[in-house]
C-alpha cells in the first residue's frame, strides 16, 4: 500500500495543479462566449484543434520514450540530452518552415481566402507551440525526479499568466477606454476591440514565461547527440508519434472537419457551439490528464515489482469508479454549469445552449479514453509500441470515415458519437491484444457494470427527469453510496493498513 500511497500522492499533486490550472482557464470560457459570437469562437476552436495535432508532432513521442529509457539505461543524463535534442531539431525545422510559408498556410486554413489576421494567428501559434514543445522534456524530467511541487507551480504560473493577459486585453483595456479618457490617446492607436488575436498573444506570452522559468532545468542539458542511442530511441518513439497523431485525430479531427464539411457560416458556427459545450466536460478531461501525469512514470518505475500486474488492475478498478462518479456528477448539474457558456444576448445564449444535449456523451468519451490510457501500459512496458500505432491508427480510420459520413448529416452530434465508437474500438483492441502479450488481471465485468450504471443514471437524470438538479443529485448520492458499500471491504483494508486499525 505504500507504493499506492506514493502513486496517489503524486497523482493528487499533479491532479490538484492540473485541476486548479484548468479551472482557472475554464473561467475564461464565459468571457470568450460573451465576447465572441459562435462563428468567431468557431475559429478559436478550429485553430486550437490544429495546435493539438502539431503539438503531438513536435513532441515526437519523446515524453514516453524519455521515461522508458530512464528505466532501461543507467546514464540518465545521456537520455535527457538526446530526448531534448530530438525535440529541439524538430521544433526548429517547424519554426523555419511555417514562418517562411505563413501566408500560404493561413490562406489554406481560411478556405482559400487571404486574411492578414490569419497570417498573424499562424505566427503566434507557431511561436507558442515551439515554446511548449521545448518545455516537454524539462517537465518530464521534473516528473521523473518526483518534483511534483515545482511542476505544479510552473503549470499554475502558465495559466495565471494566460488568464491575466486575457482579462487585460478583453476586460481592462475596454474599461479604461470607457471610464478613463486620459488613457485613450495611448491605447486607441493600437488596440482593436473584439480582436481574437489577443487570446493567442496571451497564450504566447504565458508559454514564453514558463520556458524562461525552466532555464535551471534547461541549463543541465548538453547538446551531445549519441547516434546509437538516438536510433534506439527513434525505433521506440516513432510508433508512439504515429499513435499520438492518431489519438489527436480521434480527439480533435471533428473540430477541423466540421468547418470543411458543413456549408458556409453553419460550419464555423456549429464548431463554435461544439467547442463551447465541450468546455463543460473539461472536469473529466482534467481528471484523465492528471491521472496520466502521475501514472506514466509510476507504471514504468514499478514494472519490475512482482505485484505489478495486480497493482495495475487495482488502479484500473478505482480509476473507473472515480471517473464514472465524476461523469454522473457533472451530468446531474448541467442546469447550473450551462451558465458558464451563457452568450452576450438571448439569441447567442440559445445558440450555445442548443448543444448541451451532447455533454453526457462527451463525458462518456473521456471515461473510455481514460480506460484506454490504463490499458496502454502493456505495449509501453514490453517495447511493443507498434501496437499503439495499430490501435490508434484503426481508431483514426474509424474517426475519419464515420465523420465524413455523419458530420454532413448530424453536425457535431454525429461527431461526438463517432468519437465514442472510435474510443470503444480502441479499448477493445488494446484489451484483447494486451491480454495475449502481457496479461493483467483486470476485473472486466465489474468495470463494465460501473460504466453502464453511470450511463444509465446519466440517461435518467438528463432525459427522464429533464436535468432536475435535486432529483439528479439524489441519484448521484445514491450511486456514490452504493459504490462505497460495494467497495467497503477494500476501503476498510486500505484504511486499516494506513492507520494500523486505529480510528
Amino acid at each position: 500500500m505504500a507504493v499506492l500511497r506514493k502513486f496517489a500522492g503524486q497523482t493528487a499533486i499533479y491532479g490538484l495543479s492540473t485541476i486548479v490550472a484548468r479551472l482557472i482557464n475554464f473561467l475564461l470560457t464565459p468571457l470568450f462566449v460573451r465576447q465572441f459570437p459562435t462563428a468567431l469562437y468557431g475559429i478559436f476552436t478550429y485553430l486550437y484543434g490544429w495546435a493539438a495535432m502539431i503539438q503531438a508532432v513536435l513532441a515526437f513521442g519523446m515524453e514516453t520514450t524519455f521515461f522508458r529509457f530512464l528505466q532501461k539505461h543507467d546514464d540518465k543524463a545521456r537520455v535527457l540530452n538526446n530526448s531534448f535534442f530530438v525535440v529541439l531539431v524538430i521544433s526548429t525545422l517547424f519554426l523555419c518552415v511555417v514562418f517562411s510559408n505563413a501566408t500560404g498556410i493561413a490562406t489554406w486554413l481560411n478556405n482559400g481566402q487571404y486574411d492578414g489576421d490569419y497570417v498573424m494567428y499562424v505566427r503566434f501559434f507557431t511561436l507558442f507551440l515551439v515554446a511548449d514543445a521545448l518545455a516537454v522534456i524539462p517537465f518530464a524530467q521534473l516528473r521523473a525526479e518526483g518534483r511534483a511541487m515545482r511542476f505544479a507551480w510552473l503549470k499554475l504560473t502558465n495559466v495565471v499568466t494566460l488568464v491575466a493577459l486575457n482579462l487585460f486585453f478583453i476586460v481592462c483595456i475596454p474599461w479604461l477606454l470607457m471610464h478613463v479618457p486620459q488613457t485613450v490617446p495611448y491605447i486607441e492607436g493600437w488596440y482593436r476591440p473584439g480582436w481574437l488575436g489577443y487570446v493567442f498573444i496571451a497564450n504566447l506570452a504565458a508559454s514564453l514565461l514558463v520556458l524562461l522559468l525552466l532555464l535551471p532545468e534547461l541549463a543541465k542539458i548538453r547538446l551531445r547527440p549519441d547516434g546509437a542511442l538516438l536510433r534506439e530511441m527513434f525505433a521506440y518513439s516513432f510508433p508512439i508519434l504515429i499513435a499520438n497523431i492518431s489519438f489527436i485525430i480521434n480527439e480533435y479531427l471533428d473540430k477541423l472537419m466540421i468547418p470543411k464539411l458543413l456549408p458556409g457560416e453553419q460550419g464555423i458556427s456549429d464548431n463554435g457551439i461544439y467547442g463551447a459545450v465541450s468546455k463543460i466536460a473539461v472536469f473529466l478531461s482534467i481528471a484523465v490528464q492528471a491521472f496520466r501525469l502521475g501514472a506514466e512514470p509510476f507504471f514504468f518505475s514499478y514494472a519490475k515489482n512482482e505485484n505489478a500486474r495486480r497493482t495495475y488492475a487495482f488502479i484500473m478498478d478505482y480509476f473507473v469508479i472515480a471517473m464514472v462518479l465524476v461523469m454522473v456528477g457533472i451530468t446531474v448539474n448541467i442546469e447550473w454549469l450551462k451558465y458558464f457558456i451563457k452568450g452576450e444576448d438571448a439569441e447567442q445564449q440559445a445558440l450555445y445552449w442548443s448543444g448541451l444535449h451532447i455533454v453526457p456523451i462527451l463525458l462518456l468519451n473521456y471515461v473510455l479514453l481514460g480506460v484506454y490510457m490504463n490499458l496502454s501500459v502493456w505495449y509501453k512496458l514490453t517495447d511493443q509500441t507498434r501496437f499503439g500505432l495499430y490501435i490508434s491508427g484503426i481508431g483514426a480510420i474509424v474517426t475519419i470515415v464515420l465523420n465524413v459520413i455523419l458530420i454532413p448529416r448530424y453536425s457535431y452530434v454525429g461527431a461526438v458519437w463517432v468519437t465514442a465508437f472510435a474510443y470503444g474500438t480502441m479499448v477493445v483492441l488494446s484489451y484483447v491484444w494486451g491480454q495475449q502479450r502481457y496479461p493483467i488481471p483486470y476485473r472486466v465485468g465489474k468495470n463494465i457494470t460501473y460504466i453502464l450504471a453511470g450511463v444509465g443514471i446519466c440517461w435518467l437524470a438528463f432525459d427522464v427527469f429533464d436535468c432536475h438538479i435535486v432529483i439528479g443529485n439524489l441519484l448521484f448520492v445514491l450511486f456514490a453510496g452504493i459504490a462505497i458499500f460495494l467497495e467497503r471491504n477494500t476501503l476498510m483494508a486500505i484504511w486499516n493498513k494506513e492507520t494500523g486499525g486505529k480510528p
